[in-house]
């Protein structure tokens, strides 16, 4: 199952609200979806972007590919993509 991370649209009218979901790709824009990973209210100034980091590090660690509109909204909400494990640091040898 291919996974992606896109925007699942709700609201009213002319007011829209967004979901950012990982859901697979055959399922329709607005149907099922995986797991929701936050949100995005583009009707406030400025735009309510909301996202769950470590959940979505883990979906695209997963394989999980972000829509080209997701991968924008990730980048305005101060993601500096993956980050890597935290290693112990190697023991200096001092002598």
């Amino acid at each position: 199952m291919a996974a992606t991370i896109r925007l699942s649209r709700h609201g009213t009218k002319k007011r829209p609200f967004y979901r950012i979901v990982a859901a697979s790709k055959e399922k329709p824009r607005d149907g099922r979806f995986l797991e929701q990973l936050g949100y995005y209210d583009p009707t406030r100034t400025p735009a309510d972007i909301q996202i769950k980091m470590p959940q979505l590090e883990a979906w695209i660690r997963k394989g999980a590919l972000p829509s080209p509109t997701v991968l924008r909204l990730m980048k305005r909400a101060g993601w500096k993509g993956l980050q890597k494990e935290t290693e112990p640091a190697p023991a200096s040898a001092e002598g």
